[in-house]
């Protein structure tokens, strides 16, 4: 691509090569070029943005009012988006928690649990 010197002909290039593929606009080719020219490929190179983790919100108050909130209600009660939350909890090791409601376990179930085995 970078051979060739004009954009459009390269678009046009493009278009004979994969005419099942929609064309590529000037915007793209210019990107492209330029990550070829910068670091020698045009691999996708993976994101290195971090979850901004600061001390106010690196102590979720509602995690810590209660630490079986859902991670989903979180974000409603910090007011941050939901990925940062989930970017927190993970640095702050800890893991999503959804509560299910389950059977309820009785006074005398130990004993059922040991006559059952018995």
């Amino acid at each position: 691509m970078i051979g060739y010197g004009d954009r459009a002909r390269t678009q046009c290039e493009f278009r004979e090569t994969h005419p099942d593929l929609p064309p590529l606009n000037q915007g793209t080719i210019s990107k492209i070029e330029a990550q070829y020219r910068e670091m020698g490929h045009v691999r996708k190179v993976p994101s290195k943005r971090q979850a901004v983790v600061d001390d106010d919100t690196k102590l979720l108050p509602a995690l810590e009012e209660n630490p079986i909130t859902p991670a989903r209600q979180l974000p409603r009660d910090s007011n941050l988006n939901h990925k940062t939350v989930l970017k927190i909890l993970k640095y702050e090791k800890k893991r999503p928690y959804k509560m299910q409601a389950v059977q309820e376990l009785l006074e005398d179930d130990p004993d059922r649990r040991v006559e059952f085995c018995d």
